[in-house]
């Protein structure tokens, strides 16, 4: 590890000690989706490489909801996280100086977006959004984009008559919590269908190339024969990993680069925090999320 590190942190071109000056410690989030134990599994990699980069103490937080993260942006607590488009947003709308976006995760292809993917199980019967009429219908997370946001944004265009309130098109309309509480509650026949987010990619049967559906696939809750999808939003563009904006500028450029390379350098780190398989991050800025700031504006309305 240590010589993942030193090859990581040669790209800053900083000679200076290696022990960050202003900070303590560093402090990651981790957005729900999964149960807290396999989100802070999976970026253990990252906090013991952030750790030695930065010499400071570095602590991995999982709040039970996305606003838990959001929150702690906001409030100082929290110092980087990967969003969601829709947690930035709801981020920026809150405090457009609390944090940067700096990275975003490539796809295979390389691109840097992905789907909300409805799905039902296979002996349901139900193979698309017309036969989820009368059913119950589950989202993740009301700070998710492809959880809440989007979905419920696209699917009353599909046809006239859909709206989001329980008791109308659908017999009931409920939220899970996250990502695999969806996936697992579609799985065990709870609800009748759900949304989640994927890249799109890659194969059905593996959950595609990355997202919950992959991560729910590794972790062996489901197997994704059982499932069948039922409805594919647009793309939606994959949302930034943030730094606060108030931290030093040597922590952030640290960071960044960090991160930047962990493809190149520890490929399992990678395919561990970036949900299945992908080509790493890129930089991002800003202006890739205006269109979704803008959906969340609307729908606050």
């Amino acid at each position: 590890m240590k010589n993942v590190i030193a090859a990581v942190l040669a790209t800053t071109a900083l000679t200076s000690p290696v022990l960050a000056e202003g900070i303590t410690e560093f402090r990651i989030g981790i957005l729900g989706g999964e149960n807290a134990q396999d989100r802070l599994n999976s970026y253990e990699c990252l906090r013991a490489y952030t750790e030695e980069a930065l010499g400071v103490e570095t602590k991995l937080f999982a709040p039970a909801d996305y606003n838990g993260v959001i929150q702690g942006l906001l409030g100082g607590s929290i110092d980087m996280a990967w969003l969601g488009a829709s947690g930035y947003a709801k981020t920026f709308l809150s405090d457009p100086e609390a944090v940067e976006p700096v990275l975003v995760k490539i796809n295979l292809d390389g691109s840097y977006g992905y789907h909300s993917i409805g799905f039902a199980r296979k002996d349901s019967g139900i193979d698309s959004i017309d036969a989820m009429q009368g059913k119950v219908f589950g989202f993740g997370d009301p700070n998710s984009t492809s959880g809440y946001l989007i979905p419920s944004i696209e699917i009353p265009t599909y046809k006239e008559g859909i709206t989001m309130e329980s008791g109308e098109y659908f017999d009931e309309v409920k939220f899970t919590g996250g990502h695999e509480q969806t996936i697992v509650a579609v799985n065990n026949g709870d609800i009748d269908g759900g949304v989640t987010w994927a890249d799109g990619q890659g194969e059905w049967e593996d959950g595609f190339n990355s997202g919950a559906l992959r991560k729910a696939v590794d972790a062996g809750l489901i197997d994704m024969n059982d499932l069948v999808e039922i409805w594919r939003s647009a793309p939606i563009p994959e949302g930034p990993v943030v730094l606060r904006t108030a931290l030093p500028t040597d922590v952030k450029a640290k960071m960044t680069a960090l991160i930047d390379g962990m493809y190149e350098q520890d490929k399992d780190c990678t395919y561990a925090i970036s949900a299945g398989e992908s080509l790493g991050f890129d930089p991002i800025t800003h202006d890739a999320y205006l269109s979704i700031i803008e959906a969340r504006k609307l729908k606050s309305k």
